[in-house]
This record gives C-alpha cells, sequence and structure tokens, in this order.
C-alpha cells in the first residue's frame, strides 16, 4: 500500500493497463510529453513510446472518432478529453457510434475496448465551460456503462475495471479531488467490478445516497446529522449506469428515507431515474418523500459558485426535513 492521491492512482492504472496489453493506446488533447493538463498521463509516453499515447488535433469529434475506429479494430483505445464540458462536440460518435456499435452488428463487431476518460464537475473556480456535471446525458444511452470515482483507491480500480470491460465506458474523473483526495491504495493490480454501488457507512434512520466528489460533501452533512442524534447510512453509487438498484433500494427498507446528492441540475440529473425506480420499489417502506439536493437550474456560474454548490449544509437542512416529515 501506498498513499497517493488520486491522479497518481489513476496514472497507475493506465501504467498497468499498458503493461498488460500491447495494444493499449493513450491519446487526447496534450496527453503526450506534457501528460495533459492535469498531468495525469506524466511519464507514460516516456515509459511507453510516442505511438503508444501521443496527443492529438483540438477536435473532440475527431478524438472520439479516432477512437472508435480503433477499438473496432481490437485496441484498447484509452481517449482523454480534457474538460467533460468539451465532450459535447463528440456527443454524436459517443452516442450514436461508440453505444450502438456492437447493437447494429449483431455482436459481429463492437468497441468494447473504449474507454473516455474526462474530469468533471465544480469547486475549481472554473465557470461555466470547466465545471459541468454532463453524467446523466449519457445514462439514457443503452450500450454505454457510466463509472464515477470518489476517491484514490476508488479510481484506480474502476479505472482498470473499465479499461478490461467489455463495453464502451465513460470515466468521470472529479477533477476537485484529483490532488485533494489522498489515501492508501494498493501498488499493485486489482479492480472493483463494475455495476456494484459500495454501503460506505451503516445507519438507521435515512440513507444518502451520492458518487464522485459529492460523497465528501455528504458525509461532512451526515456528521452535522449524527450530531442531532440521526443515524445516517451512505452509499457511494460508483456506476451509474449499470446502477445498482438492488443495494439501495435495501438500504432503504431499512431506513425508510433517501435523500440523493449530485452536482449537476436538479431537472433531468441523474437522481430523478433513481428515485422514480425507489419509489416504485420501496413504496411501502418509504416514512417520507424522497429527497434531492443538487445543483441549480442554471448555467454554471462563476462568483455564486458556492450558492450553486449543493454543499453540506443544504444536504444537512434536508436530511431534518425528511427525517422530521
Amino acid at each position: 500500500m501506498a498513499k497517493i492521491n488520486m491522479l497518481q492512482a489513476i496514472n497507475q492504472a493506465l501504467e498497468i493497463a499498458m503493461k498488460e496489453d500491447s495494444k493499449a493506446l493513450i491519446f487526447g488533447e496534450d496527453v503526450g510529453h506534457f501528460g495533459g493538463v492535469f498531468r495525469a498521463t506524466s511519464g507514460l509516453q516516456e515509459k511507453f513510446g510516442k505511438d503508444r499515447c501521443f496527443n492529438t488535433p483540438l477536435t473532440e469529434q475527431g478524438i472520439l472518432g479516432f477512437a472508435n475506429g480503433l477499438a473496432s479494430n481490437g485496441f484498447k483505445a484509452i481517449a482523454e478529453i480534457q474538460f467533460a464540458d468539451y465532450i459535447f462536440p463528440a456527443f454524436d460518435q459517443i452516442v450514436n457510434e461508440s453505444a450502438k456499435f456492437r447493437y447494429r452488428s449483431g455482436n459481429e463487431f463492437n468497441v468494447g475496448g473504449l474507454t473516455v476518460r474526462t474530469p468533471y464537475g465544480g469547486g475549481i473556480a472554473g465557470g461555466h465551460y470547466h465545471s459541468q456535471s454532463p453524467e446523466a446525458y449519457f445514462t439514457q444511452t443503452p450500450g454505454l456503462k457510466v463509472v464515477v470515482p470518489r476517491n484514490p483507491y476508488q479510481a484506480k480500480g474502476l479505472l482498470l475495471a473499465s479499461i478490461r470491460d467489455d463495453n464502451p465506458v465513460i470515466f468521470f474523473e472529479p477533477k476537485r479531488l484529483y490532488r485533494a483526495s489522498v489515501g492508501e491504495v494498493p501498488e499493485g493490480d486489482y479492480h472493483i467490478d463494475l455495476g456494484k454501488a459500495e454501503v460506505m457507512s451503516h445507519g438507521d434512520d435515512i440513507t444518502l445516497l451520492g458518487w464522485g466528489a459529492q460523497l465528501e460533501i455528504i458525509e461532512k452533512a451526515a456528521a452535522m446529522a449524527e450530531e442531532k442524534g440521526i443515524s445516517c447510512e451512505i452509499i457511494d453509487l460508483r456506476s451509474l449506469t449499470p446502477w445498482d438498484v438492488d443495494t439501495v433500494a435495501e438500504s432503504v427498507r431499512k431506513t425508510g428515507r433517501l435523500l440523493i446528492s449530485h452536482e449537476a441540475p436538479l431537472t433531468g440529473g441523474f437522481a430523478g431515474e433513481i428515485a422514480a425506480r425507489i419509489q416504485q420499489e420501496c413504496f411501502l417502506s418509504l416514512e417520507s418523500p424522497i429527497s434531492r439536493v443538487c445543483g441549480l437550474d442554471t448555467p454554471y456560474p462563476l462568483i455564486h459558485e458556492k450558492e450553486y454548490m449543493a454543499d453540506q449544509y443544504k444536504i444537512y437542512e434536508a436530511i431534518v426535513a425528511s427525517v422530521n416529515y
């Protein structure tokens, strides 16, 4: 075990994947000798050469078109989109090509070797073009998996599982935690199964559910609630598609309450899908309406970032309201 940050954990996972498979390629804007804007790929070009870790032109649609071509020919294509906000020019390639390759060919060919890495989320005063959380756009697309880690241990294990998965995966990395999140991580190879949530802490009064950077904020809110005698169960969803309905439903049947929090705007956010499904699965167990504490339905602001964020105080107030309903 070594104490490292999330960027170092991601870099370790990429190095392991490159050593494991000679057909694994890493590419994106400035990922070569520069190591990417956040340095996640630092040193990989030196270790594996310019043919396997290289820069692309500044065209996201081109990056994903190129990635689809590589993956359809048996390569492990690991594409980086510099910020999740920039993924939209590649939207057509992802949802109309990557996601449908296997289905449209009757499984004669596929792009299952494709992994798209991209940093998402706010908290860095990045304004409206460097702070968005667009994960929900992709959860409605059959054929894609969507994964979001919360700390270095999760990042390394989930990224290795994503690269090895037989389906295209979009791997959203919480950039606010790249260097802020530090933890013990095995130095060797391991993976964390996709589609399985983790119960981080057990409680009896309310289930708190989130993913990525939001878990740190949820934990702070839960600590505030615990001081008032409210017992919180915290779940990290980790994979949004597929998502672990059974683990969440089992928790809600026990606590009778559910609060979901994410950075993305409230309307159309993935919390709405979770709320609808859990209401269907756990209706007779619910003691209060399912709560959603999310970002605002506005463009992501710069100077009002703190007001926009679904912080621990908003979550704490929602916890109290749910328990006192």
